[in-house]
């Protein structure tokens, strides 16, 4: 009877197992992109997308787990729809919208949003299930149409005139721009180009329009990766930015070239033109590597001789006399401080150069994630009398990575969160596990982050403007930051209102083939 019953368990468990897998399935099918939120969790995160999700919205899962819903407006805070979605989670309550999104790459897209909760046999709203459809096409549509029935035919004439006025001011605007300027055909022929792609590549006009742009030169220009952007990328991704092309040309040189791509469809004679803006980054880059150079040998040079005073100074407080006077002793113990802060700027600088060296390591081991962050968070409440850390959440005790990075990040927020809010007393860490990621977020009630620096703020070297004027440093820490979590297969983000303090938070791959994919 027991064998029987637990062949009945087993047959019951494999049914189960069967019936998910094929749930996954057929929302991994769905055209429509679809989402779980947990409601339990702070902030409501996403714990689930299907790979429809991931099309529409031009973001990789590992960039979507642990976000709220709102990441996708990005910028576009102000719409309506932002209050009924929220009175709806409040409510319990499904609804349904038509708002604003925006893809990762910044191109906006309108989505048609299902959203209804999801409640246990107590009545209470455990998650959320939304189902998106990308309506941009269908708002285009009505725009235009609204647009063609507001259009008078007596408007022709002064249309034309205006068409031709605008050639002529754009002509102008195009030839005293700063950057090599190209128009071709669908069939790649050179329409025309600026007087700064001439004087750059040393070529005259004669030699140039008309000719196809892999001839020029005498095939100068057939270039590889210049082919696959025109001919792969750009027709399925239009437009395309920042695409860097290197090429060693006969008569000038090495070039590294920063490439801007955008097929035009207008009405007429500009119909299915390409037009490509080509920055010339060579010298830049080289000072840029130079730039790189520098730091990491002063660091590297500097880092020595300040290990040297640090113990001298070590050795002087524990060969101080009892004899000695106060003051001494307090001489000697800021010099430590500001000698410890001039160290850590240094092993910073040292950690950017590596980063854009490549030369950064990780040094993988498995051990206990949640230890080792409650660790980090006592001794960092041992160091700091004037806040008061609180801990909350569980994550995982078994995560395999670079436990002395991912340290160095959690004692980089968690200083930014008490050096930034000085008028606080309180600063909250906050573990968790959303989906096979795991998650932790540091909270502040500090002075906050305006939304247009928010996305300078992982940069090197980029400091918020009223910040660099009260605290002193140099823009490195959450640079290093960034870098280690994307080198762990995670994302870094920062979500903030100015008076009301921030939240940073990121989140880390569980799935060790995720982590060796990255």
């Amino acid at each position: 009877m027991d064998s029987l019953k637990n062949g009945e368990f087993t047959l019951s468990e494999n049914s189960i197992k069967q019936d998910l897998s094929l749930l996954i399935q057929a929302l991994d099918s769905s055209i429509s992109g679809i989402i779980l939120t947990d409601n339990q969790q702070p902030d409501n995160p996403i714990i689930y997308c299907n790979k429809a999700f991931e099309f529409i919205t031009g973001y990789k899962r590992h960039e979507i787990i642990g976000h709220n819903c709102r990441f996708l407006q990005k910028e576009d805070r102000g719409q309506k729809e932002r209050s009924i979605l929220r009175k709806a989670v409040e409510d319990g309550a499904e609804c349904v919208v038509e708002m604003r999104n925006y893809q990762k790459n910044g191109t906006l897209f309108w989505n048609e949003l299902y959203m209804s909760p999801i409640k246990d046999e107590q009545g209470n709203v455990c998650y959320f299930i939304g189902v998106q459809n990308d309506i941009t096409r269908r708002k285009k549509a009505e725009q235009e149409l609204l647009h063609q029935q507001n259009i008078m035919e007596s408007q022709i004439q002064e249309r034309t005139k205006s068409l031709k006025e605008s050639e002529d001011y754009l002509s102008s605007i195009v030839q005293t721009v700063r950057e090599s300027l190209v128009v071709l055909n669908p069939e790649f022929e050179v329409l025309s180009v600026n007087d700064h792609f001439l004087k750059t590549f040393k070529v005259s006009r004669e030699e140039t329009e008309g000719k196809l742009l892999y001839e020029l030169g005498n095939g100068q220009w057939d270039i590889g990766k210049l082919k696959e952007l025109l001919e792969n990328i750009l027709p399925t991704n239009n437009p395309v930015e920042e695409f860097e092309v290197e090429h060693d040309f006969p008569h000038i040189g090495k070039k590294l070239m920063l490439l801007n791509a955008h097929r035009i469809e207008l009405e007429g004679q500009y119909k299915d033109r390409i037009l490509i803006a080509i920055e010339d980054i060579t010298d830049r880059r080289e000072i840029e590597r130079r730039k790189d150079d520098f730091l990491s040998i002063a660091s590297h040079e500097l880092k020595t001789p300040l290990t040297t005073i640090k113990g001298y100074i070590q050795v002087m407080q524990r060969l101080l006399p009892d004899s000695v006077g106060d003051k001494l002793k307090e001489i000697l113990n800021k010099t430590g401080i500001y000698v410890e802060r001039l160290n850590s700027l240094i092993a910073e600088l040292l950690d950017m150069s590596k980063i854009q060296t490549g030369n950064i390591e990780l040094h993988k081991e498995t051990f206990d994630f949640d230890k080792a962050i409650h660790e980090a968070v006592e001794n960092m409440q041992a160091a700091t009398k004037t806040h008061h850390i609180i801990i909350r959440g569980h994550a995982t005790n078994n995560y395999t990575g670079d436990e002395s990075h991912i340290i160095q990040v959690i004692n980089n927020l968690l200083s930014n969160a008490i050096k930034y809010a000085p008028d606080s007393e309180e600063v909250q860490v906050y573990l968790s596990r959303v989906s096979n990621f795991l998650k932790v977020s540091v909270s502040d009630k500090g002075m906050g982050i305006k939304i247009e620096e928010q996305k300078k703020i992982f940069d090197r070297f980029y400091r918020v403007g009223e910040i660099q004027q009260r605290f002193p440093g140099m823009g490195i820490g959450l640079y290093v930051c960034d870098q280690i979590i994307k080198n762990h297969g995670g994302t870094l983000w920062v979500e903030s209102e100015p008076g009301n303090g921030s939240t940073f938070s990121f989140t880390l791959p569980l799935d060790e083939g995720r982590f060796n994919e990255q």
